[in-house]
């Protein structure tokens, strides 16, 4: 049966997204791989596991400055500490936070309910870093978070055990060494917990590619020549805001000659006739990414560029193809080519063209498909990774390229393609000419004389 794709609202007919059971089994893929460690609890500053593990969220206006942290032990459910008005409204409505499976963890004077306990503090608390060094260093910030890290440590008895982080700042790092506190990578932790995705992680992937489908359909209906890649930009994210995304991203824009090499970000650059044009649009569905590319040729295509779209389709088919549980991130990138033979001089310089990663809370994750690391260090795939594959191919006449890339969930039986715009050939967007003796034909070259006899030179009768 096929992954269902399912309305992003909660109705009361239907059994779609079970958000307790969501947050309930991320918990326990954390905890799992924490007892597997030699980790006596792990720390995250990154939103994406601060989400993973506690299933808070404030926004995306604040991913980038490290300002919130949240804590998991061994003896102890999460621990979240936010803007005091954020934390006194997960208080409110974030009842998980108040209550514990832990023992040590739980109010040894609350009536206890099945596995389900009390807590004796809530797991929701004010606290703030340091704001990427915007508070001034004499104000002791980072001395006040080491100290609450600390305490919760003493508390379950971890202090001497080694506390994983996923990134941390170099203040956070030094204060919480004069604490005391052995401080050494968690991050490994983390992503090795997110690597298989759940039921309902894999229904919001889903969904998330669903509004990716719809807002390359609106592309598709609004390239011609005259647009401008900013202008493609705000449509797909207008496209994919009314749908209801809860964050665009990115969207990668490129045209015309841009496209070789890629720069990886769009411009104002006018599309012409007969420009190649791909596009990554990147938008988060309840937190979860998608990675999702497409290549449109704008009212026709030279036949440089129909080539070289046929080979990155050829690509992305052969490592399709070979994708099943038990097979190896190794015998996937054996099937593309070689940096060489697309034009760099090594794997490290071309690293992201012939590519896969997985997809989550967050682009990039695990599994991670690259000639640069994945054939000395494979990883099996598993029932559940969630993947994107991503193949590109320079077009022969040194202007354009192709850019194709596929979101794949693994299935006992093999795996589901769940970004369904089509992309098995290469689309032409945009008017169609018509000519005094008809249609222009769609597979034509830009430059008007080289469809002609007499323009290309050949002899006339």
């Amino acid at each position: 049966m096929p992954i269902a794709t399912f309305g992003p609202n909660a109705v009361d007919w239907e059994t779609r997204i079970d958000h307790d059971r969501l947050r309930t089994q991320r918990l326990q893929r954390l905890r799992e791989q924490l007892d597997k460690s030699s980790l006596g609890a792990v720390l995250a500053f990154d939103f994406s596991n601060i989400r993973y593990m506690s299933a808070t969220h404030i926004g995306t206006w604040a991913m980038d400055k490290l300002i919130r942290f949240s804590l998991l032990t061994r003896a102890s459910d999460p621990i979240v500490w936010d803007f005091g008005s954020a934390a006194k409204h997960h208080q409110l409505y974030n009842p998980w936070l108040g209550t514990t499976t832990a023992e040590a963890d739980a109010d040894p004077h609350a009536p206890h309910h099945g596995a389900v306990k009390p807590r004796a503090e809530s797991g929701a608390r004010a606290g703030i870093s340091t704001l990427r060094g915007a508070f001034h260093p004499d104000a002791g910030i980072a001395d006040e978070v080491a100290v609450k890290i600390k305490r919760e440590l003493e508390k379950f008895g971890l202090l001497g055990e080694p506390l994983g982080v996923d990134v941390i700042e170099l203040p956070i790092l030094a204060a919480l060494q004069r604490a005391g506190v052995t401080v050494t990578d968690g991050q490994q932790v983390f992503m090795e917990a997110r690597r298989v995705k759940t039921a309902d992680e894999i229904s919001l992937l889903t969904q998330a590619c669903s509004m990716v489908d719809a807002a390359y359909d609106d592309l598709y209906r609004f390239l011609r020549p005259g647009v401008r890649e900013n202008e493609c930009v705000g449509l797909v994210s207008k496209s994919l805001y009314d749908l209801g995304s809860e964050y665009v991203e990115g969207v990668n824009a490129i045209s015309g000659e841009r496209c070789s090499p890629h720069p990886h970000v769009f411009s104002d650059r006018l599309i012409r006739p007969g420009d190649p044009a791909f596009f990554d649009i990147l938008h988060s569905h309840q937190g979860y990414r998608t990675c999702y590319y497409r290549t449109f040729a704008v009212g026709s295509a030279s036949s440089a560029q129909r080539d070289a779209y046929v080979k990155a389709r050829e690509y992305m088919d052969h490592a399709i193809s070979l994708v099943r549980p038990g097979a190896t991130t190794a015998d996937i990138v054996s099937v593309w080519p070689t940096a060489r033979e697309f034009g760099f001089p090594d794997e490290e310089a071309a690293f992201g063209l012939q590519y896969g990663h997985g997809v989550g809370l967050s682009i990039w994750e695990k599994p991670i498909f690259s000639r640069l690391v994945s054939l000395d260090h494979p990883e099996v795939l598993e029932v559940g990774n969630v993947f994107a594959l991503e193949t590109y191919w320079p077009s022969a006449d040194g202007i354009g390229a192709a850019r194709i890339e596929e979101e794949l969930v693994v299935t006992p039986e093999g795996c589901e393609v769940i970004t369904k715009f089509p992309a098995e050939e290469l689309l032409v967007a945009g008017p169609r000419y018509i000519g005094v003796n008809g249609p222009l034909a769609t597979a034509r070259e830009s430059q008007s004389h080289l469809n002609t006899p007499a323009g290309r030179g050949e002899a006339t009768s």
